[in-house]
């Protein structure tokens, strides 16, 4: 059985609107106008235990919105959904010990408290037994390494402090199911690569089931083998990362470093030039055609160093997202 299945899955929001205007703004306290928006439209998945999942879309795309009505926090318009059995917007006890969700953008610390007494608390309300509480969080904080800021007020905490903080907290209780909503939001490179080899070690040493939305790339190549695209509410890919590359970008980019200055060769009877800088120039060409612009390029060309290689990620997505599916 899978531990995440979801079945035509939507979320419709009835949001007020009106005219600008003191007379508008009269009007609408007899007869108020609504506009649905449509955040979340029949979406269907299934998840399996121990999976880290990228789950991707432009702002607005219904991400975070499909992620609280797993973690029970929003009550679906239509659809139906399951984690490792539980209807998740019941709430039941068992369901909420065994899941965690950390979004970027909020924080469950307490502000003037040090992280350890927020610590202590959700040990408290998870009613985690104090010794395996102890050895869990020792471990967490080894992890982590979070053992200098323990007794700083939150308040004090850089963001990439605050926010290493933030994931101990969530892990205490060592959930089953994994929500992470911008987990990396605004930290540095450093952090960041930090913060994706925890979430890796924590997968692999508990075997959790992880889904993972991200605006940095780095993040769900790092992390995910398999990623879900949605926009404006839709499905609109379920698979592999390097089949999503396949399907949006049949095509290969080569890299030319020439060892002279070359006049008058006309780059675009081989493919399409992408930059040229100096004696440095690359191109797209289909992929069936890369061998042949291979051989013609190094027949033509004083070539002093070539590469051929898929194209970046980040410019898959974007393809995704302007609709190119």
């Amino acid at each position: 059985m899978p531990q995440i299945e979801v079945r035509g899955l939507s979320k419709v929001f009835k949001v007020p609107q009106r005219e600008g205007g003191f007379g508008a703004a009269l009007r609408s306290l007899v007869r108020r106008t609504h506009r649905e928006v449509r955040a979340v439209d029949q979406i269907d998945a299934s998840i399996d235990a121990g999976e880290i999942v990228g789950f991707l879309g432009p702002n607005g795309a219904g991400k975070t919105t499909t992620l609280k009505m797993l973690a029970g926090l929003l009550h679906p318009t239509s659809g139906n959904a399951t984690v490792m059995g539980f209807t998740p917007w019941k709430r039941e006890h068992d369901f909420l010990r065994r899941i965690s969700m950390v979004m970027g953008q909020r924080s469950q610390l307490a502000w003037d408290l040090p992280p350890a007494d927020s610590f202590l608390v959700h040990l408290a309300v998870y009613q985690v037994d104090k010794a395996q509480g102890r050895a869990t969080l020792d471990v967490l904080v080894e992890l982590l390494e979070i053992g200098d800021v323990l007794k700083k007020p939150v308040r004090t905490l850089s963001l990439g402090e605050r926010m290493k903080c933030e994931l101990c907290t969530s892990l205490l209780h060592k959930p089953s199911v994994l929500f992470l909503d911008e987990p990396t939001l605004g930290l540095d490179i450093t952090m960041q690569a930090r913060i994706r080899a925890f979430i890796a070690e924590y997968n692999r040493a508990h075997g959790a089931t992880i889904i993972l939305t991200s605006h940095y790339m780095a993040d769900v190549t790092a992390l995910c083998r398999r990623i879900i695209v949605i926009d404006k509410g839709r499905l609109l890919f379920d698979g592999r990362l390097a089949d999503l590359s396949k399907r949006l970008a049949p095509f290969k980019v080569i890299a030319v470093d020439l060892n002279q200055d070359i006049d008058g060769y006309d780059f675009a009877r081989v493919g399409s030039v992408l930059a040229r800088e100096g004696r440095k120039i690359t191109l797209r060409v289909a992929k069936a055609d890369a061998a042949a612009a291979t051989t013609r390029l190094l027949a033509d060309l004083p070539v002093l160093d070539l590469t051929i290689e898929d194209p970046p990620i980040e410019d898959v997505i974007k393809r995704v997202f302007a609709g190119e599916t």
